[in-house]
């Protein structure tokens, strides 16, 4: 059946009992297509058959979808066309893993971070009014997103706003790790409801089966809400709530959504839905099957950098009471799981509240304990006004673990940390640090961590090619070191393209600078350097403009020297998708690209 799916056109054909059995076909498929490519195994098994009861009901591209995150959306690709590309997800020229306008007319709206979707759709409908059309705007946004707070900007202008905006709250009670915070606690008691549950049931039927009198049948669940429940907090907020439904049964929740489509009020559907649903070693560990890496990935022990930081964040603790780890939840992601369980005194997962992690750590840094904020590079972005205003202004004792830096892979560029050595360099009492491997995060989270001020160690995502790197060997702030000695040609390396620079040395016999720093840069040995070495190449895992390079290109131009100087670094252009060595070596960031940018 699935072969004959080549636009949302044709599901609109099937009946019930033949959409029931698509949507088995479709988890049937994912589970094998995702084990071969990696991607999201979890989310999208749990979405099928809402995304199918969507594409019953209304007419993409006319009507817009909007996916928070987009991750959840593969069912979506595949009954808009893009079936026969699912084996290229998240590939070199291949299906990007989130939705993505210029990949599909369906994809109304691209994302990949998450808490957006509502206000995106809000913006959508608003348009539709003004533009006197009738299409309809829905928003996907699961329960974890929804302690983001742009979610409640979003939901607070639109319950003030008469847009035909339709909310789907998939409620699956995670996130990427288990949600946390009273949202979350809000949603489970409303759900936990047996009584509320029955008497909506009841009403949902009622109002099924008598469509003529919607208006009263509508006045008539009002009542029934106010019996049983005092309020909610969409209602207050001036959206039409309906719910909680079954996000698994087709029938309710294609027969809700018709009845929905024929509002065109700010409205809030409520569906329960299971992460990992129809596999059960997804149901039992969702977490762990929320993104599955490729079947062909062959496993190391060599540790990765977050389970670094992970073992940085434990042992440090063991003798620091005044340590706060802070993440905006990403435990296991970034290296936090077993610091939970061994000190949860000192943990706070904040939910996905980027900008309240930040400043919260600000408080805690005033209070003089000493707070570690867990971020990824992407997802620092969102913070940027806090971190200048609420951290470096007041130059609080904050370190940021920076995880994720610079070229991801196949996430692509929503999850590329490609800007933040750009952005957090401009910024006043910022130190900026950048190990080449995973015995230099050690030592620098320690160094970090024992400053005053501001620290920001970014470090990449994957392995360490160091097994052993526990150490209590101090480093020397802002000092760089000189990993190979050559002639005439010096390459400045920053972080992890150290390894690159080293082989490129070896072939034109070049001096290879582990920079470690790149802010303060280590200027006494630029200079030391430029005495005897005519060409000079830096090295970044991030943008050229405004990253490590510009600040060597701002010393030698301060200093009136005129040395060649080659930036190697990533295109003032959005990055691509791929493996992260095939992405290395389309940017010129290897061995190769050094040796021919030595030569040019």
């Amino acid at each position: 059946m699935l072969d004959q799916i080549h636009s949302p056109k044709d599901i609109k054909k099937l009946d019930l009992v033949q959409l029931q059995s698509l949507a088995n076909e479709i988890r049937t498929f994912l589970i094998e297509t995702i084990q071969e490519t990696g991607g999201h195994l979890a989310p999208n098994l749990g979405t099928i058959e809402m995304t199918l009861a969507m594409h019953y009901v209304f007419d993409t591209p006319n009507d817009s979808f909007v996916f928070d995150v987009g991750h959840q959306a593969y069912t979506h690709k595949i009954l808009t066309g893009r079936l026969n590309q699912m084996h290229t997800l998240r590939q070199k020229n291949g299906l990007s893993g989130f939705t993505k306008r210029s990949e599909s007319e369906h994809d109304s709206f691209g994302a990949g971070h998450s808490s957006t979707s509502i206000s995106a759709a809000l913006g959508i409908a608003i348009a539709n009014n003004i533009q006197h059309n009738a299409n309809k705007s829905i928003a996907v946004i699961g329960d974890g997103a929804l302690t983001g707070g742009m979610s409640f900007e979003a939901l607070n202008h639109a319950g003030d706003s008469n847009a035909d905006l339709l909310i789907i709250l998939n409620d699956n009670d995670m996130s990427i790790s288990k949600n946390v915070g009273a949202m979350n606690k809000y949603l489970t008691k409303l759900i936990s409801g047996k009584a509320y549950s029955t008497m909506k049931h009841k009403s949902l039927g009622f109002l099924e089966k008598m469509p003529m009198v919607h208006e009263f049948a509508k006045r008539s669940e009002e009542h029934l809400k106010g019996m049983v429940l005092p309020s909610t907090l969409f209602e207050e907020l001036g959206l039409d709530y309906f719910g909680p439904i079954d996000g698994h049964d087709l029938p309710t929740l294609i027969k809700t959504l018709e009845n929905l489509k024929l509002q065109n009020k700010p409205r809030l559907l409520h569906i329960i839905t299971k992460k990992g649903y129809g596999l059960e070693r997804a149901e039992q560990d969702p977490c762990k099957f929320h993104g599955v890496a490729p079947a062909q990935t062959s496993a190391t022990a060599l540790p990765s950098y977050s389970s670094i930081f992970g073992t940085w964040l434990n042992n440090t603790a063991k003798t620091n009471k005044d340590l706060m780890a802070i993440t905006p939840a990403m435990c296991t992601g970034s290296g936090m799981s077993d610091f939970e369980q061994n000190f949860p005194n000192q943990y706070f997962d904040v939910g996905i509240a980027e900008q309240h992690a930040i400043t919260f750590a600000g408080g805690l840094a005033v209070q003089g304990l000493k707070p570690v904020v867990a971020i990824y590079s992407t997802f620092l972005q969102r913070g940027y006004d806090q971190l200048i205003h609420d951290i470096a202004l007041q130059n609080l004792d904050v370190v940021f673990a920076i995880d994720r830096a610079g070229l991801v892979g196949s996430d692509g560029a929503t999850h590329a940390g490609s800007f933040d050595l750009s952005f957090l360099r401009c910024i006043p009492n910022v130190v900026i640090m950048a190990p080449s491997d995973g015995l230099q995060l050690y030592q620098m989270l320690n160094l970090a961590f024992s400053s005053s001020g501001v620290a920001c160690v970014r470090y990449p995502r994957g392995v360490s090619t160091i097994e052993d790197y526990v150490s209590q060997e101090p480093l020397t702030m802002g000092k760089a070191t000189i990993a190979r000695q050559g002639v005439d040609v010096a390459i400045f390396a920053f972080g992890t393209t150290l390894e690159s620079a080293l082989q490129a040395g070896e072939k034109i016999n070049a001096t290879v600078v582990d920079m470690r720093f790149v802010k303060p840069l280590d200027e006494a040995l630029i200079l030391e350097l430029c005495q005897d070495h005519s060409h000079l190449i830096s090295v970044e895992d991030n943008a050229i403009k405004g990253g490590a390079g510009s600040a060597v290109s701002e010393f030698l131009h301060a200093q009136k020297l005129n040395n060649s100087l080659t930036v190697l670094g990533l295109p003032d252009e959005f990055t691509e998708q791929g493996s992260q060595s095939e992405l290395h070596a389309l940017y010129g960031l290897d061995a190769d690209g050094i040796i021919h940018a030595s030569q040019s």
